[in-house]
Protein backbone atom coordinates (compact mmCIF):
# COMPACT_ATOMS: atom_id res chain seq x y z
CA UNK A 1 0.00 0.00 0.00
CA UNK A 2 2.62 2.26 0.73
CA UNK A 3 4.42 1.78 -2.44
CA UNK A 4 1.46 2.62 -4.64
CA UNK A 5 0.54 6.09 -2.29
CA UNK A 6 4.31 7.03 -2.90
CA UNK A 7 3.82 6.52 -6.71
CA UNK A 8 1.02 8.30 -7.22
CA UNK A 9 2.82 11.17 -6.00
CA UNK A 10 5.85 10.87 -8.38
CA UNK A 11 6.02 14.25 -10.55
CA UNK A 12 5.42 13.91 -14.24
CA UNK A 13 6.40 17.47 -15.26
CA UNK A 14 10.05 18.01 -16.22
CA UNK A 15 10.62 21.49 -14.80
CA UNK A 16 11.13 23.60 -17.19
CA UNK A 17 9.94 23.62 -20.18
CA UNK A 18 13.06 23.57 -23.12
CA UNK A 19 14.65 20.56 -20.83
CA UNK A 20 11.21 19.34 -20.79
CA UNK A 21 10.91 19.26 -24.83
CA UNK A 22 14.61 17.35 -25.11
CA UNK A 23 13.80 14.98 -22.45
CA UNK A 24 10.83 13.88 -24.52
CA UNK A 25 12.58 13.85 -28.02
CA UNK A 26 15.55 11.65 -26.14
CA UNK A 27 13.20 9.41 -24.77
CA UNK A 28 11.64 8.94 -28.19
CA UNK A 29 15.24 8.32 -29.63
CA UNK A 30 15.77 5.95 -27.36
CA UNK A 31 12.85 3.90 -27.72
CA UNK A 32 13.04 3.56 -31.97
CA UNK A 33 14.84 0.96 -32.76
CA UNK A 34 15.30 2.57 -36.11
CA UNK A 35 17.41 5.99 -34.60
CA UNK A 36 19.88 6.67 -36.93
CA UNK A 37 22.47 7.98 -34.10
CA UNK A 38 25.24 9.10 -36.19
CA UNK A 39 22.92 12.00 -37.01
CA UNK A 40 20.72 12.88 -33.75
CA UNK A 41 22.23 16.11 -32.68
CA UNK A 42 20.25 16.75 -29.69
CA UNK A 43 22.60 19.73 -29.45
CA UNK A 44 21.17 21.60 -32.18
CA UNK A 45 17.60 20.95 -30.81
CA UNK A 46 18.93 22.95 -28.04
CA UNK A 47 20.27 25.87 -29.99
CA UNK A 48 16.80 25.95 -31.50
CA UNK A 49 14.73 26.11 -27.92
CA UNK A 50 17.11 29.11 -27.14
CA UNK A 51 15.86 31.00 -30.34
CA UNK A 52 12.13 30.17 -29.24
CA UNK A 53 12.67 31.07 -25.84
CA UNK A 54 14.59 34.25 -27.25
CA UNK A 55 11.72 34.77 -29.42
CA UNK A 56 9.09 34.24 -27.35
CA UNK A 57 10.13 36.06 -23.89
CA UNK A 58 12.86 38.36 -25.22
CA UNK A 59 12.08 39.90 -28.75
CA UNK A 60 9.56 42.55 -29.17
CA UNK A 61 6.69 43.21 -31.81
CA UNK A 62 5.44 45.88 -32.90
CA UNK A 63 1.96 45.72 -34.65
CA UNK A 64 0.70 47.73 -37.55
CA UNK A 65 -2.18 47.31 -38.35
CA UNK A 66 -3.13 45.71 -42.15
CA UNK A 67 -6.91 45.36 -44.12
CA UNK A 68 -7.10 41.72 -43.60
CA UNK A 69 -4.23 41.16 -41.13
CA UNK A 70 -0.87 42.89 -39.69
CA UNK A 71 2.98 44.08 -40.55
CA UNK A 72 4.89 42.96 -37.07
CA UNK A 73 8.37 43.88 -36.96
CA UNK A 74 10.56 42.10 -34.57
CA UNK A 75 13.60 43.34 -32.96
CA UNK A 76 16.08 43.49 -29.91
CA UNK A 77 18.90 45.82 -28.70
CA UNK A 78 20.35 42.04 -27.81
CA UNK A 79 22.70 40.61 -30.37
CA UNK A 80 21.74 36.86 -29.23
CA UNK A 81 18.03 38.01 -29.41
CA UNK A 82 18.61 39.87 -32.94
CA UNK A 83 19.99 36.58 -34.07
CA UNK A 84 16.95 34.38 -33.33
CA UNK A 85 14.94 36.73 -34.64
CA UNK A 86 16.81 37.09 -38.10
CA UNK A 87 16.84 32.52 -38.01
CA UNK A 88 13.31 31.97 -36.72
CA UNK A 89 11.26 34.44 -38.29
CA UNK A 90 12.54 33.84 -42.42
CA UNK A 91 12.32 29.79 -41.26
CA UNK A 92 8.69 29.91 -39.87
CA UNK A 93 7.03 32.53 -43.13
CA UNK A 94 8.88 29.37 -45.26
CA UNK A 95 6.99 26.54 -43.17
CA UNK A 96 4.12 28.15 -42.41
CA UNK A 97 2.61 30.31 -45.65
CA UNK A 98 -0.29 29.55 -47.16
CA UNK A 99 -1.49 27.29 -43.56
CA UNK A 100 -4.90 28.34 -42.33
CA UNK A 101 -5.46 30.28 -45.73
CA UNK A 102 -2.62 33.23 -44.51
CA UNK A 103 -0.26 34.42 -46.70
CA UNK A 104 2.74 35.04 -45.00
CA UNK A 105 6.11 36.69 -46.21
CA UNK A 106 9.16 37.63 -44.01
CA UNK A 107 12.17 40.53 -44.53
CA UNK A 108 15.39 41.04 -42.33
CA UNK A 109 15.53 44.80 -42.66
CA UNK A 110 18.61 46.01 -40.66
CA UNK A 111 18.87 43.58 -38.15
CA UNK A 112 15.03 43.79 -37.77
CA UNK A 113 12.26 41.14 -39.16
CA UNK A 114 8.93 42.12 -40.41
CA UNK A 115 7.06 39.50 -40.90
CA UNK A 116 3.74 40.22 -42.71
CA UNK A 117 0.78 37.86 -42.20
CA UNK A 118 -2.76 38.01 -44.25
CA UNK A 119 -5.98 36.42 -44.72
CA UNK A 120 -9.53 36.43 -46.10
CA UNK A 121 -11.56 39.70 -45.26
CA UNK A 122 -12.17 38.02 -41.93
CA UNK A 123 -9.42 36.98 -40.76
CA UNK A 124 -7.35 40.69 -40.02
CA UNK A 125 -9.09 40.86 -36.73
CA UNK A 126 -8.19 37.38 -35.20
CA UNK A 127 -4.65 37.75 -36.61
CA UNK A 128 -4.16 40.85 -34.74
CA UNK A 129 -6.16 39.66 -31.78
CA UNK A 130 -3.44 36.76 -31.78
CA UNK A 131 -0.88 39.00 -32.27
CA UNK A 132 2.81 38.13 -33.12
CA UNK A 133 2.95 34.93 -30.61
CA UNK A 134 -0.08 33.63 -31.23
CA UNK A 135 0.54 33.88 -35.01
CA UNK A 136 4.32 32.17 -33.98
CA UNK A 137 2.08 29.21 -32.21
CA UNK A 138 -0.45 28.15 -35.24
CA UNK A 139 -0.21 24.87 -36.88
CA UNK A 140 1.06 21.98 -35.12
CA UNK A 141 4.52 21.58 -36.75
CA UNK A 142 6.43 22.48 -33.95
CA UNK A 143 6.91 19.13 -32.32
CA UNK A 144 7.55 17.35 -35.65
CA UNK A 145 10.16 20.17 -36.81
CA UNK A 146 11.73 19.28 -33.12
CA UNK A 147 12.11 15.45 -33.70
CA UNK A 148 13.52 16.36 -36.93
CA UNK A 149 15.95 19.03 -36.09
CA UNK A 150 17.27 15.86 -33.08
CA UNK A 151 17.50 12.72 -35.97
CA UNK A 152 19.84 15.14 -37.84
CA UNK A 153 17.33 16.18 -40.49
CA UNK A 154 18.45 19.85 -42.11
CA UNK A 155 14.76 21.36 -41.52
CA UNK A 156 15.25 25.21 -42.51
CA UNK A 157 18.80 26.07 -40.69
CA UNK A 158 17.95 24.78 -37.52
Amino acid sequence: MAQSSEAAQIPTEAGQSAFAAIQEIVALLMADPETDWAKVNVAALQAHLVDMDNLTLRATALVEPLENGARFIITSTDPRVTGSIQRMIPAHVATMDGADGWAMSAAVVNGDAVMEVTGAADAGQMIRALGFAGVMVTGVHHQQHHMAIASGQAIHGH
